[in-house]
C-alpha cells in the first residue's frame, strides 16, 4: 500500500496545486482553456504517439490488458443504458444520464499514464497506452452516441456522430504510433527529442489543468445521480476489470495497470463534450469533481488488492 501512496501522491498533488493556481494566480478561465486546449491537441498527442513509438509491444500482454479493459468498458455502457429506465422512475431526465453514462465509462487519461509511469516506468506507460488503445475508441464513440439520443436539442445524424469520433486527436495519436511501432518505420532523432520535451510536459499541464476545472461547490451533498456514477466508476468497474483481467490469466504489473486504470475518475474531456451536445454539464462537472477527490481513497485500495 504504502508504494501506491507513494505513486498516488504526486498526481493528487499536481492536482491541489491546479486547484489552488485557478484561485489565486490564474483566476481567469480562459487561461485554463488555452491550456486545456494546448494539452488536448498537441501534448498529449504527441506522449502517446511517442510511447507507443518506443513500447516494446512483444513485452506486453496486449490481448490480456486490452481484452480486459475494453469488455469491462463495453459491460459497463450496456449496464448503464439497462439503468436508463429505472433512473428515468427516479426522476432522472435525458441530459442527467448521459452524464451518469460519461461519468461510469469514461477515464482520466492523465492520471491514469501518471500513476502507470510512477509505478512501473516505461513498461507501465507501454501498458497504460495498451489500454487506452482499446478504450478510448468505444468510450468515445459510446458517449457520443449517448448525449446524440438522449441530451441532444436535435438529433445528430450518424455522419455528425461519426465524424465527431473521427476528429478525436487521442484516437488519431493511438493510431499513428501504433502504426509507426507495428512497421518499425525509423524516426529522426530531432523527433524523439522534441517528442521527449513535449510530452514530458503534458502530464503535470494536464493534471494541473483537472484541478483547475474541479468544482468543489455541492460535494457535501451529492445527487442521486452523481453517487450511482461515483459506484459505477469507483467500485464496479474496478472489480469487473480485475476480475476480467484474472480470468485472462493476468499478473504482477499488467495486473496492477488493468486496475490502476479501471479505477481513474472519469475524464474532464466529458464536461467539454457535455456543454457542447447538450449534456447536464453542471452534474458532470459534480461528478468529475467527486470521483477525483475520492478516487485518492479508492485507487490506492483497488492497486493494493490485486498484490502490489
Amino acid at each position: 500500500m504504502a508504494v501506491v501512496i507513494a505513486a498516488l501522491l504526486p498526481v493528487f498533488l499536481l492536482i491541489v496545486l491546479g486547484v489552488i493556481l485557478k484561485r489565486t494566480l490564474m483566476p481567469a478561465d480562459t487561461q485554463w482553456h488555452g491550456l486545456e486546449r494546448l494539452t488536448y491537441y498537441v501534448l498529449f498527442p504527441v506522449l502517446l504517439v511517442q510511447t507507443l513509438v518506443k513500447a516494446d509491444l512483444s513485452q506486453v500482454p496486449i490481448a490480456g490488458v486490452g481484452g480486459a479493459l475494453l469488455i469491462a468498458a463495453l459491460v459497463m455502457s450496456l449496464l448503464c443504458l439497462a439503468l436508463r429506465s429505472p433512473l428515468a422512475r427516479s426522476g432522472v431526465d435525458g441530459p442527467a444520464f448521459t452524464s451518469i453514462f460519461q461519468g461510469a465509462t469514461r477515464w482520466q487519461t492523465y492520471v491514469a499514464l501518471s500513476v502507470a509511469g510512477n509505478l512501473y516506468g516505461k513498461v507501465g506507460l507501454a501498458l497504460a497506452s495498451v489500454a487506452m488503445v482499446a478504450i478510448i475508441p468505444l468510450v468515445n464513440v459510446f458517449s457520443v452516441a449517448v448525449l446524440a439520443h438522449y441530451a441532444s436539442p436535435r438529433k445528430q445524424s450518424m455522419r455528425a456522430v461519426v465524424m465527431t469520433v473521427v476528429k478525436n486527436p487521442l484516437i488519431w495519436a493511438c493510431i499513428i504510433g501504433l502504426a509507426i511501432n507495428i512497421a518499425h518505420l525509423p524516426l529522426p532523432q530531432i523527433w524523439h527529442e522534441v517528442a521527449n520535451a513535449l510530452g514530458g510536459s503534458s502530464l503535470a499541464i494536464g493534471l494541473l489543468v483537472t484541478g483547475a476545472g474541479l468544482h468543489l461547490e455541492g460535494m457535501l451533498r451529492p445527487s442521486l445521480a452523481a453517487s450511482v456514477a461515483l459506484v459505477l466508476k469507483l467500485v464496479l468497474m474496478p472489480v469487473l476489470a480485475v476480475a476480467l483481467a484474472l480470468w485472462f490469466g493476468l499478473t504482477g504489473s499488467s495486473l496492477a495497470i488493468v486496475a490502476a486504470c479501471a479505477a481513474v475518475p472519469t475524464s474532464p474531456s466529458a464536461y467539454v463534450m457535455a456543454r457542447q451536445m447538450g449534456g447536464d454539464a453542471p452534474l458532470l462537472a459534480q461528478i468529475i469533481t467527486l470521483q477525483t477527490i475520492l478516487a485518492a481513497i479508492t485507487m490506492p485500495i483497488a492497486i493494493a488488492a490485486v498484490g502490489l
